[in-house]
C-alpha cells in the first residue's frame, strides 16, 4: 500500500478518537474531562470523506503520596491510588464538500470504563467528621457522552486544524463514591493543531483549552486548563512509523465551589513517551493502528502515573 493512500485512508475521526476523563488527573476528586494525549501523529492531516470508526482503548494507572491530598467522593483523601480500562468509539463522518477552504468532520465518542480507586486514609468526612483507614472501590459503568467537530486545511506539507468538543454528563456517576466513570459536569474544550508530513517525517502538536461547568451534587467547579500534546515520528516503510510522544497539562485558574475543600488546587503534570504507528489492509479496508505509552512526572496538585493507548481506526466508506 501506498503511503499517500494509506495516509487518506485516516479520516478525521483519528485526530478526535479519544476523550475519555482518566481516573487520577486534576481537579475533582483527580479527574479532569480532557485526557492528555489523546491527540497525536497525524492530527491536523485531511482524510477521506466518509465514515469511519476510531475505537480507543486504554489503560492508564496513577498514584499520589501518602501526604498528598485530593478531594474524593466529597472527602479529603489521603494516599490515592487508581486505575483504569477505558474502551471508547467514536463514530465520526467527515463531509465532502469542503466549509470555509477546509475538510469538516463530526463524531460522537460513547464507550465505557472499569475503574477501581483505593485511599489510605480519609481525615474528613462530608459532614466534617474525621475517619482514618484504607477504603477501595470499584465500578463498571458507561461514560458521559463526547461530541465533537473539527475543520483541516491542507498547505503542502503545512496542515493546520480547529476543534470543538463538549462533555454530556450522563455517564455512571453517584455522588459520595470513590470511584466515578462520568464527572457529573458540563466540559466544553477548544484548540488548534498543526501537523508538518514530508511523506518521510511527521511532527504534531495541538493546543487546547477547556471550560467546566459546575458539579451540583458536590458544588465543585474545577478551574480552566490549558493543555497542548505532541508527537513526532518517522517513516521506516511505507506502512510504518515509529517516534515519540508527550503532553503537558495546565490548570491556568483555581478549583471554587463550597466543594472545593482543598482551595483552588491548580494542577499541572508533563509527560513523554515512544509510539509505533501501522497502516495495513484488511478486507479491502486500508487500516491504521497506532500504540503509545506515557510516563508522567512534574507533577503538581495531581496524581501521577503512567498510560498506554491502543487505537485502531476501521474506515467505513460513504
Amino acid at each position: 500500500m501506498h503511503l499517500r493512500a494509506a495516509i487518506k485512508s485516516i479520516s478525521a475521526g483519528a485526530a478526535i478518537a479519544a476523550v475519555l476523563a482518566g481516573p487520577a488527573r486534576a481537579d475533582e476528586g483527580g479527574i479532569s474531562f480532557w485526557l492528555p494525549g489523546q491527540m497525536g501523529s497525524l492530527a491536523a492531516v485531511p482524510g477521506e470523506a466518509g465514515w469511519s470508526m476510531p475505537v480507543l482503548y486504554v489503560h492508564t494507572s496513577a498514584k499520589g503520596g501518602r501526604d498528598a491530598a485530593f478531594t474524593r467522593g466529597g472527602r479529603v483523601a489521603l494516599g490515592l491510588k487508581a486505575r483504569a480500562d477505558l474502551v471508547l468509539a467514536v463514530p465520526t463522518y467527515t463531509f465532502e464538500k469542503p466549509v470555509w477552504g477546509a475538510q469538516a468532520a463530526v463524531g460522537m465518542g460513547i464507550g465505557g470504563a472499569h475503574m477501581k480507586t483505593n485511599i489510605q486514609a480519609t481525615v474528613t468526612g462530608p459532614g466534617g467528621g474525621q475517619v482514618s483507614g484504607s477504603e477501595h472501590d470499584s465500578l463498571n459503568g458507561a461514560a458521559d457522552l463526547y461530541p465533537t467537530a473539527s475543520l483541516k486545511w491542507n498547505r503542502g506539507v503545512h496542515n493546520f486544524m480547529a476543534y470543538t468538543m463538549g462533555g454530556i454528563p450522563v455517564g455512571a456517576y453517584t455522588a459520595g463514591r470513590l470511584a466515578n466513570v462520568g464527572v457529573n459536569h458540563w466540559s466544553l474544550d477548544a484548540g488548534g493543531g498543526y501537523t508538518y508530513f514530508d511523506k518521510k517525517n511527521e511532527f504534531s502538536a495541538v493546543l487546547g483549552f477547556t471550560h467546566n461547568w459546575r458539579n451540583k451534587d458536590t458544588d465543585y467547579k474545577n478551574g480552566t486548563s490549558m493543555h497542548l500534546d505532541w508527537a513526532a515520528s518517522h517513516f521506516v516503510s511505507q506502512q510504518v512509523f515509529v517516534g515519540a510522544v508527550g503532553y503537558f497539562y495546565h490548570q491556568l485558574t483555581g478549583d471554587s465551589g463550597s466543594g472545593a475543600k482543598l482551595g483552588e488546587f491548580k494542577s499541572q503534570v508533563t509527560a513523554i513517551g515512544p509510539q509505533l504507528g501501522y497502516f495495513f489492509d484488511w478486507g479491502g479496508r486500508k487500516m491504521y493502528l497506532n500504540l503509545k505509552a506515557y510516563k508522567e512526572f512534574d507533577a503538581k496538585n495531581r496524581a501521577e502515573g503512567w498510560n498506554a493507548w491502543a487505537t485502531l481506526l476501521v474506515p467505513l466508506g460513504k
